[in-house]
């Protein structure tokens, strides 16, 4: 008789305890926005990337719960130790002294939003062993239907999002909340379909042709500063190192054309909010993301990345904190 595996990252079904198995061991992060397990170091931004994270480690499947491990909090000392000091701003001549005006971020054009991917399986699809089902808390693979008959299918799913609230976690198509999150994830389905979602139309994302690789039009990104650089990530999946063309083509622009290795590709030229250095600036792919280290070519301070980007009014400081 088969069982479930309760290891994070799996959830398979088995009946040969020497079947090998990938999973997470360590518990899930959620820290300022950002999602991922703290055995890996993959970060991501939405739930639905979180949960297609690639499991980290192999060993044997089991049925035995993991108790959660408490954690002791850290004493006043070290959260005071932990925590930076508070910049010292200090006004100067150049301070007061009249920027010049910033340049009116250009208006981008809305595009029209795309079609709604189907909600049903393409018949004249293949679908690939192993695939596992697209509906969110369903997690069905495709390898449990051995017959070429699909009518006996039936897939439980969450229509709705996952909420994560003061602690608390659930979804918003039904009411059931949860504290822990692999309570979180055993949270059954609350509607029903008579077949799984492996495959879709098969046509989200594609470009007008019909085919070839998909297209994507923006991808997040983020940045941090300091007085000489800006650190910048653009979260992309499974970006080809080897196919990859990274250009800071001017002060003012950096040309990205990333293909993927699932068949997808981002191309876009960047406008910099300020001139930077390209002789030293540099770039690095990671498995989620493509890191930017752009050397400041004035030492001014960016309050965003893009140059067509709306400025926020937030001033943001830079620099060393001064000692008190």
């Amino acid at each position: 008789m088969s069982q479930k595996c309760v290891h994070k990252g799996c959830g398979k079904r088995f009946a040969d305890p020497e079947e090998s198995c990938t999973y997470h061991p360590g518990p899930p992060i959620f820290h300022e926005g950002q999602k991922g397990w703290k055995c890996c170091k993959p970060r991501v931004l939405t739930f639905d990337e979180f949960l297609t994270i690639p499991p980290c480690t192999t060993g044997k499947h089991s049925t035995e719960e993991e108790l959660p491990v408490s954690t002791t909090a850290p004493s006043t000392e070290d959260e005071t130790a932990n925590q930076a000091p508070k910049p010292v701003t200090t006004t100067t001549s150049e301070s007061l002294a009249p920027r010049a005006p910033q340049p009116t971020p250009q208006s981008v054009p809305e595009q029209a939003p795309p079609e709604p991917e189907s909600e049903e399986d393409d018949p004249s699809l293949p679908i690939p062993p192993n695939t596992t089902c697209r509906r969110r808390g369903c997690g069905a693979s495709s390898l449990s239907s051995t017959s070429s008959s699909r009518e006996d299918e039936q897939c439980v799913f969450h229509p709705g999002h996952p909420i994560f609230h003061e602690g608390s976690k659930g979804w918003t198509c039904c009411k059931r909340r949860v504290l822990e999150f692999d309570e979180f994830l055993r949270i059954e389905g609350c509607e029903k379909r008579t077949q799984h979602k492996f495959v879709g139309s098969g046509k989200k994302g594609k470009e007008a042709n019909g085919g070839g690789e998909e297209r994507v039009e923006n991808v997040k990104h983020d940045f941090y500063q300091t007085p000489t650089t800006v650190h910048a990530s653009l979260y992309l999946k499974k970006i080809s190192k080897a196919d990859a063309k990274i250009s800071f083509s001017s002060p003012t622009t950096v040309e990205l054309d990333l293909p993927t290795t699932d068949n997808k590709r981002y191309k876009s030229s960047v406008p910099l909010y300020a001139p930077i250095d390209t002789t030293t600036s540099t770039w690095k792919i990671m498995g989620t993301k493509m890191e930017l280290t752009l050397v400041k070519a004035d030492g001014q301070s960016w309050p965003v990345l893009r140059a067509d980007e709306r400025r926020t009014g937030e001033i943001i400081q830079v620099g060393k904190p001064g000692r008190a």
